[in-house]
């Protein structure tokens, strides 16, 4: 049964996703209780929060799993407007958090517009290009469809919050890369992408001291250092089977961010090694069966779509562990499913639907042919 489960992609997926998202339930609960009773005078508080954001991700994806995704191509252009006008309305008027505005508050919650630009840039990158595939045209980064996409990353830019305005540009910078550019644009892209990363790196002093702290985190563990620090300290807790849920130390007020962008160090610290490299495990095969659900998709746009969504997914979650551990530097990418976060739970789910629908309607087109 299992042999036969995973052996059909869009399945397969759905059952990696469904293990992350348990997982996830489990550790955002572990994770933020501590804070929860500080804060909000309830353990459950932000599990509650999870859990609301998970039912509305689940209202979202029925629709996304029943309609024909190529009716996605219909609305991209319009979905790209309205976020760029959310993206404008954060930024005059949004939360202001740690010095940042990405949050707008909706009465029932905060919502975070940055986390829907990652979307829906996919469709319009998805959008662009398979059009031009049809129309055999030749692809350029010199369009419109990427002077919308760098005007997302700009705004996002402001909030500022440089890790997510990198994810969207470079979201769609790999649809370009994989669907083929000019030789003298790939090699005016690595250039510019090197000289920019630099300078975005030292721009902004808090952004310079981070830089500071991946390269010798023990030098400033009393400063720019400190969350590095706990972070593998807390991963170096773990051992082989870890202390046990609920039992990490790291989250009494030790590790800043513990149920967000840090959550993975508090995994590592309650589930040790075993439970890593669980987690490490199933993004690697989420990837796996999102390409492959790409490579068999019927059409061009249902190709870029899912390898969009699947890099989304798997290339944020890499990231994060990546920088939890140490290899790149602090950034604000959560881990997908893993880490506390409404909007990027909703978007997230929403991937995960519209990978499932790609695959569903392959499968479909298979057993036509058969």
């Amino acid at each position: 049964m299992i042999r036969k489960l995973f052996s059909n992609n869009h399945k397969a997926l759905f059952s990696i996703a469904f293990l992350l998202l348990a997982i996830g339930l489990i550790n955002v609960f572990s994770s933020s209780f501590i804070m929860a009773l500080q804060r909000a005078g309830q353990v459950s508080f932000y599990l509650k929060r999870h859990l609301i954001a998970f039912g509305m991700g689940l209202i979202v994806c029925i629709p996304l799993l029943n309609i024909k995704y190529q009716n996605l191509r219909k609305y991209a252009g319009l979905l790209a407007f309205i976020t760029i006008c959310l993206l404008l309305i954060t930024y005059k008027m949004g939360d202001e958090v740690n010095g940042a505005k990405r949050w707008l508050n909706i009465g029932i919650g905060s919502f975070q517009p940055s986390e829907l630009a990652k979307y829906v840039v996919i469709l319009l990158t998805a959008t662009t290009l398979s059009r031009n595939i049809e129309q055999k045209k030749a692809s350029t980064l010199l369009c419109g469809t990427m002077a919308v996409v760098i005007l997302t990353g700009a705004i996002v830019l402001k909030q500022p919050d440089m890790g997510t305005a990198l994810v969207i540009v470079g979201l769609a910078f790999l649809l370009f890369l994989l669907n083929g550019i000019p030789r003298k644009e790939w090699i005016a892209l690595s250039v510019t992408s090197i000289v920019g990363l630099y300078y975005l790196a030292f721009a902004a002093s808090y952004r310079a001291e981070r830089v500071l702290a991946w390269r010798n985190p023990w030098k400033y563990s009393d400063t720019w250092g400190y969350q590095a620090v706990q972070a593998l300290m807390a991963i170096g807790s773990g051992g082989l089977w870890g202390v046990g849920i609920g039992r990490a130390a790291s989250k009494y007020n030790y590790l800043p961010e513990a149920y967000t962008d840090f959550a993975y160090a508090v995994l590592c610290e309650e589930f040790g090694f075993i439970g890593a490299a669980t987690v490490i495990i199933l993004l690697a095969l989420f990837a796996y069966y999102g390409f492959r659900i790409a490579m068999s998709a019927p059409d061009n746009f249902g190709a870029l779509v899912a390898s969009g969504m699947t890099a989304l997914v798997a290339g944020q979650g890499f990231a994060n562990i990546a920088m939890v551990s140490g290899v790149l530097p602090v950034t604000g990418v959560p881990l997908p499913f893993i880490s506390f976060g409404g909007t990027s739970l909703m978007i997230n789910m929403m991937a995960v639907a519209t990978l499932i629908n790609i695959g569903k309607a392959s499968a479909r087109s298979k057993e036509h042919i058969v």
